[in-house]
């Protein structure tokens, strides 16, 4: 066995529970969200999270958070608060399975991303999975059907951010340790969160605060679990297997709210699995080179 087998082991996974924890977590997420609103369940969750950071702070002393990379901590952590902030918005919304899976069309979005950030030109064959993604993206929101609303194009906006996430995850997990990058991450997305939350105030009533507590845990495993599953394996890799936790949330969706997709949403999901499967390979060639 080759010095790189269990390291790629070692990220599928921490990927593979990634996407199981995030699940359960969408399960809460909409649960909490009848009796709160969705921006003081973002602002809690990275408080407490944060919180939850502080004993290593103090352990390690102020030092352990000098950085020689703060703009890509502070695009890391934007790019993170948004992603979550657009995708719970869209689980209030839609069906599970419809808001997990147009987030986790990430993939697609992320030889985007490669693009600017490297400023290489995009493969004329890079163009085929996205076309191809973006087609299945087409059939969720149902352009010609009573299934499309505003919420629908948020969950694309999730997409959008996540794939900036991965791209800054994987930039920073090469040369910085994982407790900073969640904490920087927790930091700044919970001084985003914090103007909306008070536009949004409303006391919570205290059967909410069990289910915020575990959102907050269940999010800092997450993380937790997201950045060292990138500190073992590319994007390449780890990026496709987010698409196991779309299945485990339709699951969910369908035991608890007894949502069912059709088969004009399922032929939508196998195009969008397929292209960003397909992208992210590619995006992972592309980066390769530049």
């Amino acid at each position: 066995m080759s010095a790189t087998q269990p390291q790629l082991a070692t990220g599928v996974g921490l990927a593979l529970a990634t996407s199981l924890v995030m699940s359960l977590a969408a399960v809460l997420i909409k649960l909490t969200a009848d009796t709160l609103s969705i921006e003081m369940i973002v602002f809690f969750q990275y408080l407490l999270c944060t919180c939850a950071m502080l004993p290593w702070v103090l352990k390690r002393g102020i030092r352990c958070l000098a950085t020689p990379r703060p703009f890509l901590h502070l695009l890391r952590g934007t790019c993170g608060w948004a992603c979550f902030y657009t995708y719970y918005l869209a689980l209030e919304q839609i069906p599970l399975v419809d808001a997990a899976l147009l987030r986790n069309a990430a993939p697609l979005c992320v030889p985007i991303w490669l693009l600017l950030w490297h400023g290489a030109r995009l493969p004329l064959l890079a163009w085929g999975p996205l076309l191809t993604g973006f087609a299945g993206i087409a059939l969720i929101i149902q352009p010609e059907g009573v299934g499309l609303s505003g919420w629908h194009l948020v969950g694309v906006l999730s997409a959008l951010t996540l794939a900036g996430s991965i791209v800054t995850t994987r930039a920073l997990a090469q040369t910085e340790p994982t407790n900073r990058i969640l904490f920087y991450y927790f930091l700044i997305s919970t001084l985003a969160s914090t103007p909306l939350a008070l536009f949004n105030w409303r006391t919570p009533e205290p059967a909410a605060l069990p289910l915020v507590a575990l959102i907050a845990l269940s999010i800092w495993i997450t993380m937790w679990l997201y950045t060292r599953a990138y500190s073992h394996a590319p994007a390449s890799i780890i990026s496709p297997l987010s698409y196991f936790g779309v299945v485990m949330t339709g699951v969910w969706g369908w035991m608890i709210w007894d949502q069912v997709p059709d088969i004009k949403s399922l032929s939508g999901t196998l195009l969008v699995i397929i292209g960003g499967i397909t992208s992210v390979w590619l995006g992972a060639k592309l980066q390769s080179r530049h």
